[in-house]
């Protein structure tokens, strides 16, 4: 009987190995931008066409390889990364197995030009479909250019079922995210299609976040920072006022390598228990950095997955780092972590030899001895006559009322209380006191008691209430004061009051932002130079779909695809230098799924609002100050911004008397 089983042939194994290391045209970005960063590039520029079907381009400054080099790392299982089993947990590289230059090569049609610091001229290899097709000397810069073609042009059903090409961008995009984040050191660029998507210049950690995820994220950012002898955190968390629905600003790295943990993810939502809704995800930026002997990297072949030798004691540092922070930045109320002036108490250690103090006591203590009586007490063998309190002029005044009151000045006064009468109670007429003339005394009704005084119990625990104006005839601000601090003095319909600027055109702003949103109307000013944005997948989907209301608000947006729009115009004025952040928050605001039309225009009307009030740092001149009051008397709302803030506030003329004595 014929023998049957036999060893397929090295072309059919990558390929079939290209299934899990090279399962789209993402993976090959991500493997390639690794081995650059391995090849210890400054510069690493990406570009790709259809998706990655067509073309994948990845160009580094590294150390470029021999001919030998450029020839051999085409073969499966060739690597300069390890040399013994032992290695693979001791990595300090992204890649170490060896196959993903030989899947790639077997799937598509690959060609490298190469060339080391000390050569004249570089190598050229040629691979198609597994195949060695040319090796041959060419001109080029140090380092290595990858040209990827046709990606899974010999394997038909696999490249039938791609995804299609927005979908690709997206997660060659993701990929580019998470690698340029980890590597805030490296300059990086990102083309789709030949059109520039990222330009990132080597930053910070905290510059290369606001890079790449945009520059709404660099205010809610909170730093986050531990070192433990099992694990080192680094890194940025969220505020949890700026929590979302659904968040792809959340980022898991350990010793330079993204991953994916649930179980270590719990920890970071454990800490905000209570902080944000059920609902919501906060973003997180967190780098670990564990001995390479405590974690494996070799679970799976994208190498997303990670197995840590101390996972409870992670989940419990990396809590714990949250949490401080959290509470270090006032996230947590009543919560302390200033350490000056803490108490150290010592740990118990075995042999420890510890000394007390001994207790002291006196024995010829007497409370009742005369050293520890006060001279200026009164003598217990005189009758109370009352408390007598001095005052700035000489005289004195007793409580005693059938003595009524009496003064050394000759003449008998009641004293003046502050605002809101003696012991907090508000005087009966105002706060203000008559004067008496001397020896008449001061009457007090006798046989009155609590239940009879004219005074109002006012309980401490009483909510405060805003002051809301309610005007029986037209409103109509006049006398306008323009004052320092973004604020207009004027009488309104002759009382006194102040106006906050900024409450002022917000709550005219969300008035007319409400009725273009119902009428469809609206004023647009045309920017000088477009604004290019690029948009994740869902964000640009949901702008198309919304597409109208944009426009109806005053937007003009050009559509470029492959996640990318171009802002020509904004509404009127509005900021140009916020129109990133605006349409961010109008996209949270179109995503939160809401029931009833009129309470998403209304939100969206708020966001707007909010956006426009914004740029009011010049003080307003007499007309100004006139006209904008005049808008705010015109929406018969100025008691209150969209946001519930008092835009107007009365001072009264018991105020007035209240500040001056």
């Amino acid at each position: 009987m014929a023998d049957k089983i036999r060893l397929l042939p090295e072309v059919v194994a990558n390929q079939i190995a290209a299934g899990e290391v090279v399962n789209r045209p993402a993976s090959v970005v991500k493997e390639m931008m690794e081995n650059a960063i391995d090849a210890g590039a400054t510069s690493v520029k990406v570009n790709f066409r259809d998706g990655g079907k067509d073309l994948i381009q990845i160009v580094d400054d590294g150390c470029g390889m021999s001919p030998i080099d450029a020839r051999m790392a085409f073969d499966r299982h060739a690597t300069s990364k390890i040399g013994a089993v032992e290695d693979i947990y001791a990595l300090h590289t992204f890649g170490f197995r060896g196959e993903a230059l030989a899947s790639i090569a077997a799937v598509a049609q690959v060609e490298l030009r190469t060339r080391q610091a000390g050569d004249e001229v570089g190598t050229q290899t040629e691979i198609n479909g597994g195949q060695f097709a040319a090796q041959n000397p060419v001109m080029c810069p140090v380092g290595s250019q990858f040209f990827v073609r046709n990606l899974f042009y010999n394997v038909p059903a696999r490249r039938r079922f791609l995804d299609k090409s927005t979908t690709s961008a997206s997660q060659i995009k993701a990929e580019f995210q998470r690698i340029a984040l980890c590597n805030p050191q490296i300059a990086f660029e990102l083309y789709a299609n030949d059109a520039p998507v990222y330009t990132l210049q080597a930053s910070s950690l905290a510059g290369r976040i606001v890079d790449v995820v945009g520059r709404h994220i660099k205010q809610n950012l909170l730093e986050v920072e531990a070192d433990t002898s099992i694990a080192r955190i680094e890194g940025y968390i969220g505020r949890p006022a700026a929590a979302k629905k659904r968040n792809t600003e959340q980022y898991l790295f350990v010793n330079g390598r993204f991953f994916k943990s649930s179980y270590l993810t719990s920890a970071i939502l454990k800490a905000y228990e209570k902080l944000i809704p059920e609902n919501s995800q906060p973003s997180y930026f967190l780098f670990l950095e564990i001995d390479p002997g405590r974690i494996d990297v070799n679970v799976h072949p994208q190498k997303t997955e990670v197995k840590f030798a101390d996972e409870e004691a992670v989940w419990q540092i990396i809590n714990a780092a949250v949490r401080e922070t959290l509470a270090k930045t006032g996230a947590v109320p009543l919560m302390d972590f200033d350490r000056e002036g803490m108490v150290e108490i010592p740990v118990l250690q075995k042999g420890a030899v510890y000394s007390e103090p001994q207790a002291m006591s006196n024995s010829n203590y007497n409370p009742f001895s005369e050293e520890y009586i006060d001279p200026s007490a009164p003598d217990p063998n005189e009758d109370f006559t009352g408390f007598d309190v001095p005052y700035s002029d000489g005289g004195v005044v007793s409580d005693n009322s059938a003595a009524g009151f009496r003064t050394g000045g000759g003449r008998s006064v009641v004293p003046a209380f502050p605002q809101g009468g003696a012991f907090g109670l508000p005087a009966a007429d105002g706060g203000e006191f008559e004067e008496f003339e001397s020896g008449g005394g001061f009457e007090i009704a006798s046989g009155g008691g609590f239940d009879d005084s004219a005074l109002d119990f006012i309980p401490s625990a009483a909510a405060p209430e805003q002051q809301r104006f309610d005007m029986a005839q037209r409103p109509e601000f006049t006398d306008p004061l323009p004052l320092p601090g973004g604020y207009v003095a004027a009488l309104l319909n002759g009382r006194f009051v102040v106006v906050d600027v900024r409450r002022a055109r917000e709550r005219i702003l969300y008035e007319d932002y409400l009725r273009m949103l119902g009428n469809g109307s609206s004023v647009s000013q045309q920017l000088l130079f477009p604004e290019r944005l690029v948009l994740s997948g869902d964000e640009y989907a949901l702008l198309e779909e919304n597409a109208v209301e944009f426009a109806s608000l005053g937007f003009d947006i050009d559509f470029c695809g492959e996640g990318a729009v171009e802002v020509k115009g904004t509404p009127a004025d509005m900021p140009a230098d916020a129109v990133d952040k605006l349409l961010f928050e109008l996209l949270q605001a179109f995503a939160t799924p809401v029931s009833l039309a009129d309470v998403r225009r209304e939100k969206i009307a708020g966001v707007m609002a909010r956006s426009g009030a914004k740029g009011t740092g010049r003080p307003l001149t007499r007309e100004e100050a006139a006209a904008l009051l005049g808008q705010l008397a015109d929406t018969g709302s100025f008691s209150f911004s969209p946001s519930g803030k008092a835009i107007t506030a009365e001072i009264t003329p018991e105020d007035l008397r209240a500040k001056l004595g």
